[in-house]
């Protein structure tokens, strides 16, 4: 009986000394396994991020975004809170990047019709943008208001487009009627493959404004 009874009590032992070790080995295990799951997913979102979250995500949330910003004023009628109160064409002039562009549009007779439209997005050239033209072009457009009101309603479309969603893969018709493609991610943006979106999603009163660096020619001009 005493036999029996010692041999009960080292199997018990044995037990008792066993089971800890099996808690802890599925323990560890369930960690790992907790550990090699949350490090993969870790890396799936760290693979889809943006390359710059902070611009990324000011596009994401339709604010203005991309390196052309900085000249924008900080305060008064030409800030982005100034623009964001007034119609595009007067907005526009508060801004000095844009006075090239101001001034066309003043001599096409466009700053009624492009204060009253509703909901128009516009794809504006930076005084820059003006400049890579040749200075014979670009006097011959402005003194053409036929051709000039051509290039300008080209940079004109009737409805909101906005990163990210609507730069990243759109093709869009302009009021001249003709059309007119926008790609990229991120913070960086093309309108035809040529130029690039500098300062985007520059709220107006009626308007959404992308700001860009070459000035865009209708494909029959």
């Amino acid at each position: 009986m005493r036999a029996f009874s010692t041999r009960r009590l080292l199997v018990a032992a044995t037990a008792a000394s066993v089971l800890p070790l099996a808690v802890t080995a599925c323990s560890s295990s369930d960690k790992d396994s907790s550990s090699n799951a949350g490090g993969g997913a870790s890396a799936s979102a760290t693979t889809s991020m943006p390359s710059s979250p902070a611009t990324s995500a000011a596009a994401a949330m339709n604010q203005p975004f991309g390196p052309g910003c900085a000249a924008v004023p900080k305060s008064g009628a030409g800030s982005f809170d100034g623009m964001s109160t007034a119609p595009v064409a007067t907005a526009a002039s508060n801004n000095p990047a844009l006075s090239t562009l101001v001034s066309a549009v003043q001599k096409a007779g466009l700053v009624d019709t492009l204060n009253s439209a509703q909901n128009i997005t516009v794809f504006a050239p930076t005084n820059d943008a003006f400049a890579k033209l040749p200075k014979a072009t670009l006097d011959k457009v402005l003194a053409d208001k036929a051709m000039l009101t051509k290039i300008l309603t080209y940079h004109v479309v009737a409805q909101p487009v906005k990163a990210p969603e609507g730069l990243a893969h759109g093709t869009y018709t302009t009021l001249e009627k003709g059309t007119l493609t926008t790609s990229g991610s991120g913070e960086s943006y093309k309108v035809n493959g040529s130029a690039n979106v500098v300062c985007g999603n520059v709220t107006t009163a009626n308007a959404t404004v992308q700001i860009i660096d070459t000035v865009l020619m209708p494909p029959s001009s």
